[in-house]
């Protein structure tokens, strides 16, 4: 009896260790992916889904993962968020816990990956946002240092408000600007913030901050303010769900300067829901496809052959952060949490898709250049590049 509960006891604990990517004996590679497949931004989701499953197609159609000089094939577990903060966390919670992952590839939406980056940091288990722009992703709330475990494959908000805001003021010679934004939402609020300190700190005037709340619908009384306020352009970091309304019914109001946006328009979804109304306007973003390296066309060309669409910023952005946990995993020589976000902690430069990215150490957010595309016959055009 004794004999068989210390086997008992010996097998759990072996299959703890190999699950969890502790040991050299493990049979598969476990990646977890979090992604907001239902809920508010659903295209984004489905962009996450789509490049994060031919990632590592790609790698077992090749045989699986070289790591440590054996192959290993890649599981996968996506979880869906529904586009809520809590079952960001919960998910999060569950492929720790019960799927044993090596690592988390998303949430995308910053107010969707803070929370999962804090349980991930906490559980010392490297997490990737593919598309969270937010300071706070990975910057500890408490000490306000940068949190070991989290990274990202996007530039951040800082210098994408600074981005926009020069580009309203050099390219279109905007004197005053005006903004509406989501009170409500990390993402929506720190980039308006940034936006308004980089516009004023160069000379122009922001005559209008209006705000909103996750889910209103009629923003008639905040673009009656913006219109009464007689700015040269407004500033909409707001998603691509939301744009197309809050378009629509400025134009219906009598707003006829330029509307400007984030990359969280960069959804063809976006083009879909708006139509003509968006034509000839402008967001900063992470990659153009008809600028595309041979890196960014070989992954164009692919997604579009198997999806039959042109992969967004997100699907671009998700396939990147994917090579990032590739690479990690390969210079870590072993499937062990603690050595791969070593490894991914290391990486100097990564030529990806989205372009090239430089981390330095301490920071789990990459160095990298944004592009401005402008909306032309309804298609997504390269504008201009902007460096950091």
């Amino acid at each position: 009896m004794r004999k068989a509960v210390l086997f008992l006891l010996i097998f759990v604990m072996t299959a703890a260790l190999v699950g969890c990517g502790g040991g050299g004996g493990a049979a598969t590679i476990k990646v977890g992916g979090i992604g907001e497949l239902t809920g508010d931004i659903p295209a984004v989701g489905a962009s996450f889904k789509n490049a994060a499953e031919m990632a590592v197609k790609e790698v077992n159609d090749a045989g699986g993962l070289e790591v440590g000089g054996k192959k290993y094939p890649i599981e996968l577990f996506i979880e869906d968020n529904a586009g809520k903060a809590d079952q960001s966390a919960s998910a999060a919670q569950k492929l720790i816990t019960q799927q044993n992952v090596v690592a988390i590839i998303g949430p995308n939406a910053s107010r969707y990956a803070i929370p999962a980056s804090e349980v991930a940091e906490s559980s010392k288990v490297v997490l990737i946002s593919p598309w969270s722009t937010n300071p706070k992703t990975t910057i500890d709330a408490k000490t306000n240092a940068p949190k070991r475990y989290v990274f990202r494959a996007c530039f951040i908000d800082p210098f994408q408000g600074r981005v926009v805001a020069k580009f309203a003021l050099d390219n279109l010679k905007a004197t005053k600007a005006a903004v509406l934004y989501d009170v409500a939402s990390e993402y929506n609020k720190g980039i308006a913030e940034f936006f308004k300190q980089t516009f004023e700190e160069n000379g122009g005037t922001v005559v209008a901050f209006e705000t909103y709340t996750t889910g209103d619908k009629d923003f008639s009384a905040q673009l009656t303010k913006i219109k009464e306020a007689n700015p040269d352009v407004v500033f909409l970091p707001n998603y691509y769900s939301e744009v197309p309304l809050q378009i629509q019914q400025g134009k219906r109001l009598g707003i006829t300067v330029p509307f400007l946006g984030s990359d969280s328009w960069g959804s063809n979804e976006l083009i879909s829901l708006c139509g003509a109304d968006c034509e000839g306007y402008y967001f900063s973003t992470h990659y153009a496809p008809d600028a595309a390296t041979p890196v960014a066309q070989k992954f164009i060309k692919d997604y579009t052959d198997k999806y039959g669409k042109v992969p967004d910023d997100v699907a671009a952005l998700t396939y990147d952060a994917f090579g990032l946990l590739w690479m990690a995993l390969k210079n870590a020589g072993q499937v062990d949490r603690e050595a791969v976000r070593n490894a991914l902690a290391q990486i100097p430069k990564y030529e990806g898709v989205t372009g090239t990215m430089q981390f330095k150490e301490g920071s789990g957010d990459p160095i990298k250049s944004a592009v401005i595309l402008q909306i032309k016959d309804g298609k997504f055009v390269w504008f201009a590049n902007a460096n950091p």
